[in-house]
């Protein structure tokens, strides 16, 4: 009796012969399954649900959108920033905003602003950049407008599906804007590519 018998626990010969026979079956079919491998159609559906998979992931991250969402959170910090700075310059000025033609630069040579902030590119769904008074020259962002009965408005047109799909119907496309008249910014929804100074407590944010 050797070793592996009594490990495995056969104490006679007649079991050692079973033990032997179906040994040798199952030692062939591993082998036999070791030497088949995988099958070209198992290969395939494997292939397939990698795809699947890959297409899953790549819906839920979706880099487009992604860039898209982080160019708005820099139009959004942005355009509060200079809500702020046009709140400043207001009481500066003793109730003066600055005039539409030159509203970038007054701001920074009044001190309201050291720089005026960077354009973002649009890149994203074919949004494109709002145009009343627009700013930086270069890479036009932020627009500003502004009347004597509902103070100043300075916003930004926002590029990603995730903030776009707040506005639906007549005002289909999301901005960014700070209102002096409520003394506060936020989201927005208008139609076309500019917005109007509205009345204190007339606007809907999202």
């Amino acid at each position: 009796m050797g070793v592996l018998d009594n490990i495995l626990g056969i104490h006679n010969t007649d079991n050692r012969k079973n033990f032997s026979k179906g040994g040798e079956k199952i030692i062939y079919m591993t082998a036999q399954l070791i030497k088949k491998g995988f099958t070209l159609v198992e290969l395939l559906i494997v292939i397939a649900i990698i795809g699947v998979l890959a297409v899953v992931v790549l819906v839920a991250i979706n880099p487009v959108e992604q860039l898209a969402k982080t160019r708005d959170s820099g139009r959004i910090s942005s355009v509060t920033q200079l809500g702020h700075a046009l709140q400043a310059y207001y009481t500066s000025k003793n109730a003066l905003y600055p005039p539409v033609g030159t509203w970038g630069t007054q701001m920074t040579v009044s001190g309201e602003l050291s720089t005026f902030p960077s354009g973002i590119a649009y890149t994203a769904y074919s949004v494109t950049a709002c145009t009343e008074n627009a700013l930086p020259a270069a890479l036009t962002t932020y627009c500003y407008d502004m009347s004597v009965a509902n103070g100043a408005l300075v916003y930004s047109r926002l590029e990603s599906n995730n903030q776009n799909t707040k506005c639906s119907g007549a005002t289909p496309q999301a901005f960014v804007a700070f209102s002096t008249a409520d003394g506060r910014g936020g989201i927005v929804c208008g139609a076309g590519s500019a917005l109007n100074p509205w009345a204190a407590g007339s606007q809907t944010y999202q």
